[in-house]
């Protein structure tokens, strides 16, 4: 097409190709960044010195930043075609200020045409077992999925006016084996307990190398103020869970204990995921995105075995 008629045909090359900023560029920032570089630039937001040489060998330009110091992020603005934010919430409080600066920032100059954020299963709440579509209530019942709530509805509040498209992600337990924490077998070395069989609640999960597969495509195929399931297609009990990965291991059975024992045996974090059940369903992931799971179960995960 002639450049007059192409918007972005007059441009020099760099510029043609997408503009992806990656906002929490984690594990899961990296993965996706990996898929991302050669066909487009990819950008990443940093507050720390020493990860700009880091992820200038990963070929990821790095961005001076601090989602908490807005004067610093002024430079984001117009930078980026395409966003992904995965940065975290702050430790403390029911709202994401975080979110709402990055916001305000990017508004300030040629907003980015898509945003694909990483939200959280945790926003349903508990829905006792029940399985869940997209479309099932938000029923935070902690302060950690209430911020997510808020970083939601920020987001949604933007592409709620026709630009930018945002897809919002929710995202259930992150697994991988060459991901830091991503297995259960410290938990499993600590002996642990987990919740009687009569008690127990359903686990979702996710491969970090299919929540990055999945980030990707949703820069390009998913829709706009439609949230996504990233999840697997796994249908286990925690503790059945458990069990499994410690087969595997050869490690002991974790022991099984009531919910009134857990509620002094375990730490609060631990106890507030196994104060929540649902199964999440994840058909808008295979027929919106056209995503086919590497890692269908966490069987095929914690084996380290790709169905293709």
């Amino acid at each position: 097409m002639p450049s007059n008629q192409n918007p972005l045909g007059a441009l020099p090359s760099r510029f043609r190709r997408p503009r992806v900023l990656i906002v929490g560029c984690g594990d899961v920032g990296l993965r996706a960044a990996a898929l991302l570089k050669n066909s487009n630039r990819v950008y990443a937001l940093t507050s720390s010195e020493s990860r700009v040489s880091e992820l200038h060998q990963q070929g990821i330009t790095a961005i001076k930043g601090n989602l908490d110091e807005p004067v610093t992020l002024r430079r984001l603005a117009g930078v980026a075609t395409h966003l992904i934010h995965m940065a975290p919430p702050p430790l403390h409080g029911r709202t994401d200020p975080r979110t709402r600066t990055l916001v305000q920032t990017l508004q300030l100059r040629s907003s980015p045409q898509c945003v694909v954020y990483g939200s959280t299963s945790g926003v349903y709440g508990d829905c006792d077992g029940a399985w869940i579509d997209e479309t099932q209530l938000l029923s935070p019942q902690t302060d950690r999925a209430q911020r997510r709530v808020d970083a939601e509805a920020w987001l949604n509040a933007w592409g709620s006016r026709g630009f930018p498209r945002i897809s919002v992600l929710r995202i259930p337990g992150i697994y991988a084996l060459d991901r830091e924490g991503g297995t259960p077998r410290e938990r499993l070395q600590r002996n642990t307990p987990v919740l009687q069989a009569a008690e127990d609640v359903y686990t979702n999960h996710i491969h970090a190398d299919d929540l990055a597969r999945a980030t990707v495509l949703a820069l390009w195929r998913g829709k706009t103020l439609r949230p996504l399931h990233v999840s697997d297609d796994s249908d286990m009990m925690m503790g059945d869970y458990m069990d499994w990965a410690a087969d595997l291991w050869q490690l002991p059975r974790p022991p099984r204990i009531s919910r009134v024992q857990a509620q002094t045996a375990l730490p609060a974090m631990t106890l507030s995921f196994m104060n929540e059940s649902r199964r999440m369903q994840n058909q808008r992931l295979k027929t919106e995105l056209r995503m086919k799971l590497r890692y269908p179960t966490v069987r095929e995960g914690l084996l380290g075995k790709p169905v293709f």
